[in-house]
């Protein structure tokens, strides 16, 4: 038996001292871009966000839809593994299919499809457009488009079909699919196009579209790969990795990640083994989760991507309490930091860091960055918004989120956790999050505090910022001091305001 000689801290108790705001030091200049995957020291990482937070690999967080807007936003999402493979795998194909800029076809129709069952698919698409192929299927001849704009079912009869009032092929503009985003937009303003399909193979394989221009210039940070797709990431386990890796490698799967509440164990490094014979550099695994330095090492010289920090320290997970195992979020951070970095100075190759669990503010984030992390993943702050999968509802006038750990019975996922494929006791909790909106709005709110946080230490990357911050250990008196209690203002009850 060993006893650290230290106090296990969080990150609410560290406080950052201001550094010199010099005239560099603006919101322009701020670049908060994270490498994701190892890579060797003063060269540039294979996978890179520019924004550094990920979403957690969590059934009721991270679908193929939150993943879409996630990396939009410049981060990027892990779709999680408690589902069968091939459904996985589906939800990552599907985000795949998404091209910066190149939308991909929601609705074929047949040409001899009803107007009124025409309507109806088109009441769930946000663009409001079908394209009508041969056999009606996504692979089929392309035949024409028909819009919402195109019919009107009191005028034309809901049994009109839609092959009289598509747009035939014939007169319509396409491009190739080599095009490039910039030359297709160029074609849609010169030629007064609201959409451009791209054809191959005489099938329609993504559309571009007049309304998405100014898309594309807001979500300009999007996190995609080479060809423009989107860039989406997977959970995977130490059991079924042999069929699960494959699968999801085909699908496009970006980075994969070991989702495991205590990742120092042989099962990852020999997982991780398994991939880099069979994919050697082309496949990046993260591994995790660890708390102290000897279980980072352990991960990196087994060929981790990046190493994820924290047990026991999410909003949802019980594990401390229920095994009497863990670290204070901040105390591991800060310990596998030094471990990180004398690993890269012995080898030559940066491992980056994943800062996962106790971070209940933006605040924190800023703390972690600044202590050394180099991404963090959040499961609570994505499970609030519009964009994730969980039912929203309102209890007592007030708009919630539901929201569960993979520990809890909800997921049963049992095998995660070690107990044998049946809940013996749960390492999470079932319940609900104040619903908080649009993700793009938080993304981009949580960024500005970021931002401002790293101009105040005179810092405009995150690498400076992990060199130059300086932290303070904060008292209890500290805590009282801020916590002051002020009855707030409620709007609009003075009629003279």
């Amino acid at each position: 038996m060993k006893i650290l000689p230290e106090i296990s801290r969080t990150l609410s108790e560290y406080l950052l001292i201001p550094g010199l705001t010099t005239e560099d030091c603006t919101p322009d200049t701020v670049d908060l871009g994270a490498p994701m995957v190892r890579h060797r020291v003063g060269e540039d990482p294979a996978v890179r966000v520019a924004t550094p937070l990920v979403s957690a690999i969590m059934q009721a967080v991270s679908s193929p839809a939150l993943a879409v807007a996630l990396a939009q936003a410049g981060g990027l999402s892990f779709i999680h593994q408690n589902q069968r493979i091939e459904e996985q795998a589906a939800d990552v194909l599907a985000v795949k299919r998404h091209k910066a800029g190149f939308r991909t076809v929601d609705v074929t129709v047949a040409a001899q499809t009803p107007l009124g069952e025409l309507a109806r698919l088109l009441a769930d698409t946000e663009h409001g457009l079908a394209v009508v192929t041969e056999n009606g299927e996504a692979d089929g001849a392309f035949l024409g488009i028909i819009s919402r704009d195109d019919f009107h079912l009191e005028r034309h009869g809901a049994l009109e079909t839609a092959g009289n009032r598509m747009r035939g092929r014939e007169g319509l503009m396409t491009a190739p699919a080599s095009v490039s985003l910039s030359d297709a937009n160029e074609l849609i303003w010169r030629h007064h196009l609201d959409v451009l399909p791209v054809v191959e193979g005489g099938r329609v394989v993504s559309l571009v579209l007049k309304s998405d221009y100014q898309a594309h210039k807001t979500y300009h940070r999007a996190s995609v790969d080479g060809e423009k797709r989107l860039r989406v990431g997977a959970g995977i386990n130490s059991r079924d990795y042999k069929d699960r890796i494959p699968a999801l490698m085909e699908a496009g799967a970006d980075v994969l990640c070991l989702d495991s509440s205590d990742g120092y164990s042989v099962y990852q490094a020999k997982t991780l083994e398994f991939a880099r014979d069979a994919y050697g550099e082309d496949v990046f695994v993260g591994a995790g989760n660890v708390v102290d330095g000897r279980a980072f090492r352990y991960l990196a010289e087994a060929g981790a991507a990046f190493v994820k920090v924290g047990i026991g320290g999410g909003a949802i997970c019980t594990t401390r309490e229920q095994k009497g195992i863990g670290r204070g979020q901040a105390s591991a951070l800060l310990d596998v930091v030094q471990a990180r970095d004398a690993y890269a100075r012995e080898t030559g190759v940066y491992v980056p860091l994943c800062c996962d669990g106790g971070l209940l503010s933006d605040a924190h984030m800023a703390v972690a960055l600044a202590m050394g992390a180099d991404f963090v993943m959040l499961g609570r702050y994505f499970a609030r918004l519009d964009e994730s999968p969980s039912r929203k509802l309102q209890i007592d006038g007030q708009w919630y989120k539901e929201y569960w750990g993979e520990g809890s019975r909800r997921a049963q996922n049992a095998a995660r956790y070690g107990q044998r494929g049946r809940m013996a006791f749960e390492e999470g909790v079932d319940g609900y999050v104040p619903y908080a909106g649009s993700l793009y709005d938080t993304v981009e709110r949580t960024r500005a505090k970021l931002t401002s946080t790293m101009i105040s230490c005179g810092s405009t990357n995150l690498r400076d910022f992990h060199r130059d911050a300086v932290l303070v250990p904060v008292s209890a008196e500290s805590f009282k001091q801020t916590g002051a209690e002020v009855q707030l203002r409620r709007p609009a009850i003075d009629a003279g305001e």
